[in-house]
């Protein structure tokens, strides 16, 4: 019970970042799309702002569906994804948050765990400052609005950050968990589904009070021994994942979708070098040589192809990059006969730069 844990989640992420780009948009329902390659409403929403959300619009809904319950709210906005500007949104807010832990989990794009207990001395009390500090600093420097959780665990720190949304902070102190979970439905717990729900219902069961009169012995033989001692557990607060750092990535790529779709090289070419020199930016400052290097692509009929090579030595230079990409591609339209639609480079099998390396072990 010594740690401090903190569950960080951007509220209404993909549509806040829109709100932040367009300020106008926040008094407007906001959907975020993925649009399908049929054309017209054929889709599903991403994330939608707490505005649409009161019409019925959730995450995973048929566009045509959202834009029935908006009938009545011209004004409505339907935008499609932007993946590249919120994954650098996503980047300047783990950079605050980096700052701000001991050890740092990245989770996704708009949720990340952060073990603080040596930083706030194992207190709640310091533990709910930090925890404002960094709120007030993704306010300020990104103008986004994010919940966050306080506990001494994770399960119970991903709860809490869900408590009081949107804009939430939620502490629940080490001597509080059974006072706050009791009341709480079922469903809260993460991992127990629509079906589990359900069954429990069935056995009357409707809170996480209810659920600890039943003992391990039986939610084993209704769940299976992995689920019930899970759920055992889990209704009483009691959870020892640690928070730890993530493997570093095994390749580095980006992607873009086309402005039209094509197999003629130089319009290809073009867009690829582009791509090479965000790869390189992000390599060199990972401090990053590669050995393997790769092109992608979506074609029309939304099939993928790709191609790699294996060099005798590892580079880091651009010139090289797009000198062997260049050669990827002229390989791959030799047979191509369907057009591509996105395009993508990837560079991996990973060395340090030398010389750096050697000045940041000396020093």
């Amino acid at each position: 019970m010594g740690r401090v844990i903190f569950h960080i989640d951007f509220d209404y992420f993909y549509a806040q970042c829109e709100e932040v780009r367009t300020p106008e948009l926040k008094t407007k329902p906001v959907c975020v799309c993925v649009f399908s390659d049929r054309g017209g409403d054929s889709g599903a929403i991403a994330t939608a702002n707490y505005t649409a959300r009161k019409y019925g619009v959730k995450s995973g809904i048929p566009i045509s569906f959202a834009k029935k319950r908006l009938e009545e709210r011209k004004d409505a906005v339907f935008l499609p994804v932007d993946f590249e500007y919120y994954s650098e949104m996503t980047e300047k807010a783990m950079e605050i948050m980096k700052k701000n832990a001991d050890i740092f989990e990245y989770v996704g794009r708009d949720e990340a765990y952060l073990d603080v207990t040596k930083r706030v001395e194992e207190n709640f009390t310091k533990a709910s400052h930090l925890a404002q500090q960094i709120k007030n600093s993704i306010r300020t420097k990104i103008k986004l609005s994010c919940s966050i959780g306080v506990s001494p665990n994770k399960l119970i720190s991903k709860i809490a950050s869900d408590y009081q949304k949107p804009d939430g902070l939620t502490v629940v102190d080490p001597d509080k968990i059974e006072q706050f979970l009791d009341p709480l439905k079922i469903r809260t717990i993460p991992g127990i589904g629509k079906k589990t729900e359900e069954r429990f219902n069935e056995m009357n069961m409707k809170t996480i009070e209810d659920l600890k009169k039943l003992d391990v012995f039986t939610l084993n033989k209704e769940f299976g021994r992995k689920s019930g001692t899970y759920i055992y557990n889990a209704i009483r607060g009691i959870n020892n994942d640690p928070v730890k750092v993530k493997e570093e990535s095994t390749q580095y790529s980006k992607i873009t979708t086309l402005k039209k779709d094509s197999k003629d090289y130089e319009f290809l070419l073009e867009n690829l070098k582009e791509l090479c020199k965000q790869v390189y930016d992000v390599t060199k400052k990972n401090n990053k040589m590669f050995k393997s290097i790769g092109i992608y692509f979506v074609q029309s009929d939304l099939t993928n192809k790709s191609k790699s090579r294996m060099l005798k030595n590892p580079i880091n230079n651009l010139e090289g990059l797009q000198k062997n990409i260049q050669q990827l591609l002229a390989d791959v339209l030799e047979n191509q006969t369907i057009t591509i639609r996105r395009l993508g480079v990837k560079v991996a099998d990973f060395s340090e730069i030398e010389g750096q390396r050697d000045i940041t072990n000396y020093f």
